[in-house]
């Protein structure tokens, strides 16, 4: 019997995915559940299971943009499965005659790279010119470079060291090509502004440092800066709900809920999953929902629900050393937050010079519902919350706070 397997829906309003890469070669025996291909959505990378077992027969190529319910293989489900040895012989024999073809191409390219030697005359103006010969065409009897193909001659820009020049074109993802439309969109769409700060760390350092074993032995993930950060822009937002709003035609949106959306760094580019009801969760809810969805980004499980939706986006630079930064803001949110790394600077403390961890916070937003009054006082609302965390984001009871 042979089976159609067809490209299944990923999600509302997906018409069109890419096969990214197929993870069989046509002819293989593939089991029931096995990965046999990565797919690229607008919005995620996803795996596609063999839905049976059987020998699989590939009807699209890597890089084609296929509709969602197309055939993109077949599969006999009437075929045997081979012993392992007989799967291992071919790809064996291909690795030992590729290198063969390789070493040939140099050999014949050196012949015809220094083909023909330039005259006298020719030699002169060259080495005036700075030009080595080897890179210049001659027009003469057997390749010989004349006098008029030196005087020709355009000396290359910089040092003439016959290096490398190559280049190199490869096909952009469809997610790559999404986040690329998406940024372009929110520079052409919204009025964006950044408005910037700076935080003292030192009171979640202190914190971290006395609770961060405790925390990770009761609850089995790290007390990291995340869960400060959430829970400080859920006190933000709740200050100045313009913040957590939207554009819907000619109408505000506003959202009495919080979810939050984290830029993460994936195998495939950017993702930016979702942190559901922020405002409910506590310093070990943030941080565990946190990690578990860094870890299915990274893994490439990431699903398009997850990262469907989102009133504000979290952005940390500071993991790649960025000092200061201008975030981009998610279209359709209107805001977004940027964290960056942290540098011990001097400060001036009640009239002293200290030397303190400070951290260089952005906030970029749409001016065209958010004005300079809430954007700062935003701002200052996550400053003031993460340099007194204990009183604003504890309520004075950090054991409490953190589960202990």
């Amino acid at each position: 019997m042979i089976l159609e397997m067809k490209v299944p829906s990923p999600g509302e309003s997906i018409t069109e995915v890419e096969i990214a890469e197929w993870l069989v070669e046509d002819g293989d025996y593939v089991e029931k559940d096995q990965a046999i291909a990565e797919v690229d959505s607008d919005k995620a990378t996803l795996e596609l299971p063999a839905e049976v077992s059987g020998t699989i027969t590939l009807k699209a190529e890597e890089g084609d943009a296929v509709e969602v319910g197309a055939v993109v293989c077949l599969i006999d489900t009437s075929a045997t499965k081979p012993e392992g040895s007989s799967d291992e012989a071919p790809k064996e024999e291909k690795k030992e005659t590729a290198p063969k073809k390789e070493v040939s191409k140099p050999t014949e390219e050196s012949k015809t790279y220094a083909t023909g030697t330039p005259s006298p005359a020719a030699k002169k103006i060259l080495d005036e010119k700075g030009i080595d010969a080897k890179s210049v065409s001659g027009t003469g009897r057997d390749g010989r470079i004349t006098k008029d193909d030196a005087v020709n001659a355009v000396p290359s820009m910089g040092t003439p060291s016959g290096g490398n020049r190559g280049t190199s074109r490869s096909k952009m993802s469809m997610l790559r090509r999404k986040v690329a439309e998406r940024l372009v969109e929110a520079k052409n769409t919204t009025a964006m502004l950044t408005t910037f700060n700076e935080v003292d760390m030192s009171p979640i350092f202190d914190l971290r440092k006395q609770y961060k074993e405790d925390f990770k032995a009761k609850h089995g993930v790290s007390l990291g800066f995340m869960s400060f950060f959430s829970l400080a822009v859920v006190r933000a937002l709740q200050l100045y709900p313009a913040v957590n709003s939207m554009i819907d035609g000619k109408e505000m949106l506003s959202y009495d809920f919080v979810d939050i959306s984290i830029a993460v760094s994936g195998p495939k580019g950017l993702m930016v999953p979702v942190i559901r009801n922020a405002e409910n969760l506590s310093f070990r809810g943030v941080e565990s929902e946190v990690k578990r969805l860094a870890l299915r980004a990274r893994d490439g499980k990431i699903t398009v629900d997850e990262m469907t939706g989102g009133t504000f986006t979290i952005s940390n630079g500071g993991v790649f050393g960025s000092m200061l930064s201008t975030p981009i803001i998610n279209p359709p949110q209107s805001g977004i937050l940027g964290m960056h790394n942290i540098v011990e600077r001097p400060v001036a403390i009640d009239g002293k010079v200290e030397i303190r961890p400070i951290m260089f916070v952005a906030l970029s937003y749409d001016h065209r519902i958010i004005d300079g009054k809430e954007s700062v006082g935003f701002l200052v609302a996550v400053k003031e919350a993460l340099e007194n965390p204990i009183e604003l984001l504890m309520d004075n009871n950090i054991k409490k706070a953190l589960e202990l």
